[in-house]
């Protein structure tokens, strides 16, 4: 009868596991240029921190008039000022909280007067009315756009999804009857994408952008903007892609977009681009925000209360714009359909343009979603956050200000490298001065470690806009020791299995079953400790954390799916397998307690039987044999 099967190693399937991660990891890293590969070089890039290139770390302190601002406040604040430093088109900004009111704000490659400037700015919000919009469209625009009339049906774009641009009407009796409600939800938002119409200019054409509105109300300075303008949509439907700044010459100067007393050109996150007139109010006028579900309907709106001098001039401002616009608006006058809106507008950027439905005179204003579903509750409280933090007189004052030369931050980067190359070469001469043979296998699983390594900090920087510092570096450089120690483990639980006397293939087992437990406790501990660094620490420290733990989950891979597959394969060559004396694995170099056995035969000779030699023989090789299985049976006690 054939003795069970028993699944034994399978070097070559781990190896080809490794070969598919690393084959992805590429694909990933080349995208759509995976099959060109003389482009391949502008994608392997790697972001470098302050310290590694140059540029300048403020770290802000914010307050408000009643003294610490809530978290929601301090959230906003880092919005707004990530929009900024993203705004000025550098890559490898960071804007990142350090505590209960400090923000640390770090901008490669730009001085410390400009970052100042950029930062400390107040995040001021203020009304504006709409003069001139023009929607967006890619390269090659297929129709005219024209916003359609409240009877329209609105297109699929307009959903809940979308920016939310709303209506927005008086809050008094008779506007908040359920009649009054559902009129003012009717008209469709101007965030979605608007279909055509026979209402369009019939100058539109395919390839020329159509603009709305009434370009007599817009002076020639900020006409010269608008036409210079260059808008794209945000990452999602409430934010907005901050690059329009530096199309006009905003991205330093708050100045140029913060006086409520000139117009303005501004963008908003679909895309829209806008001119826009002097401020009717300001973001501190508002004294309440408030979400709500409009009466008899299931749609979320958001309140707003205005003091009196706001409420004014917002009441002066409707009631214009409904008397000059809405009517035609109603008749689908393309027009008109965007002189009757109010642009809300935080630190320069449109986050929604409602459009008046009737005079808001009493300072309560409703701000309802687009039809026909209207706001969700998380879109109505996204709104309101921006309306009621937006109204915070947040400021910043400057704590630190640290500023790294592009020559520092070079010798910074060839400093951490030479320290590495200098660690990993050491390394390199005692493996194969210890190890001799076996020092292939770790410089090779060295080599596989750094190639691993590159190319996770590369899909970082890519994905997640990683950014390497030298902290990062020191990480890396520390995490050539662990994965060395990872493979001394193995090796040396190896040499102890020959040491008692193992050929080598099933020492290689043997050992690596022992090593195993010893090398995840190890990496285990190792991972935990960058956890919680990270957790506990700030600024470099984490840069430190964060590669530790990196190269250590790297280093589990490739001692499982690299070097212990890799020793099995060498374990059946002649030159490892047989134990020359340059293996690394030579058994009277070790001190094994006896020679392998594994190759020799011996010859006995057989008498036959009944005769006295024979007899002695026969008894001599049961002895024998019995010696040899006595001396098998300790040999598993040991093990």
């Amino acid at each position: 009868m054939a003795p069970p099967r028993r699944s034994g190693p399978r070097p070559v399937r781990a190896l080809a596991l490794l070969g598919v991660l690393i084959l992805v990891m590429l694909i990933a890293i080349t995208g759509k240029q995976t099959f060109h590969p003389a482009k391949w070089q502008q994608q392997f890039k790697v972001g470098l921190g302050l310290d590694l290139s140059s540029g300048t770390q403020v770290v802000l302190q914010a307050h408000t008039a009643h003294g610490v601002p809530t978290q929601g406040a301090m959230n906003q604040a880092i919005s707004v000022l990530l929009a900024r430093v993203n705004g000025t088109g550098n890559s490898g900004a960071q804007v990142q909280q350090q505590g209960p009111d400090l923000i640390a704000v770090s901008i490669p490659g730009q001085p410390p007067e400009n970052v100042l400037k950029l930062v400390s700015t107040t995040a001021k919000m203020a009304f504006r009315p709409v003069y001139l919009v023009e929607p967006y469209s890619a390269a090659a625009a297929s129709n005219p756009v024209a916003r359609p009339s409240s009877t329209a049906t609105p297109s699929s774009s307009a959903s809940p999804s979308a920016s939310p641009k709303a209506s927005t009407n008086a809050q008094s009796e008779r506007l908040a009857s359920p009649s009054a409600s559902a009129t003012s939800t009717a008209k469709a938002s101007t965030s979605a994408t608007p279909s055509a119409s026979a209402s369009a200019s019939p100058s539109a054409t395919a390839t020329t952008p159509t603009t709305y509105g009434n370009a007599s109300l817009v002076n020639a300075a900020t006409m010269k903007l608008f036409n210079k303008l260059v808008c794209k949509p945000g990452p999602n439907s409430t934010t907005v892609n901050e690059s329009w700044k530096a199309t006009v010459g905003y991205t330093l100067n708050a100045d140029q977009y913060d006086d409520t007393s000139s117009q303005i050109v501004s963008c908003d996150p679909t895309g829209m681009k806008y001119a826009l007139g002097p401020a009717v109010f300001e973001g501190p006028d508002v004294t309440s925000v408030n979400t709500g579900i409009l009466q008899n309907t299931t749609q979320w709106v958001v309140d707003l209360t205005l003091n009196g001098k706001a409420a004014a001039a917002f009441g002066t401002l409707t009631t214009n714009q409904y008397n000059s616009y809405y009517a035609n608006a109603q008749a689908g006058n393309p027009n008109d359909q965007y002189l009757d809106q109010t642009a809300v507008v935080l630190d320069g950027s449109v986050q929604t343009a409602p459009e008046t439905s009737s005079p808001i005179t009493a300072g309560n204003v409703q701000i309802t979603g687009p039809a026909p579903n209207g706001f969700t509750q998380e879109q109505a409280n996204q709104l309101a956050d921006v309306l009621k933090f937006g109204s915070l007189p947040l400021s910043f004052t400057p704590q630190t200000v640290s500023s790294v030369s592009a020559q520092l931050g070079h010798n910074s980067l060839v400093a951490g490298l030479t320290a590495g190359i200098l660690g990993l070469l050491l390394v390199v001469i005692y493996m194969f001065i210890y190890y001799r043979g076996l020092g292939l296998v770790s410089v090779s699983s060295l080599l596989i470690a750094g190639l691993l390594a590159y190319l996770s900090v590369v899909l970082l920087s890519r994905y997640q806009n990683y950014t390497m510092e030298l902290s990062g570096i020191a990480g890396l450089v520390v995490a050539i020791g662990i994965t060395a120690d990872s493979f001394i483990v193995f090796f040396e639980r190896l040499r102890d299995e020959v040491r008692d006397g193992k050929t080598l293939r099933p020492a290689v087992e043997s050992g690596w079953k022992r090593a195993r437990r010893t090398i995840l406790v190890s990496d285990t501990v190792s991972f935990l400790a960058a956890v919680l660094l990270y957790h506990f620490a700030v600024s470099d420290v984490q840069g430190f954390a964060y590669t530790l733990g990196l190269t250590t989950l790297i280093d589990v891979i490739v001692v499982f799916l690299f070097t212990k597959p890799m020793v099995t394969l060498l374990a059946g060559t002649k030159f490892y397998g047989g134990g020359h004396r340059w293996s690394g694995l030579d058994p009277s170099r070790l001190g094994a307690k006896a020679p392998w056995r594994s190759g020799v035969r011996r010859t006995m000779r057989t008498q036959r039987p009944g005769t006295g030699t024979g007899s002695r023989t026969s008894a001599s090789s049961s002895a024998i044999s019995r010696e040899s299985v006595t001396s098998q049976g300790e040999q598993e006690e040991e093990d």
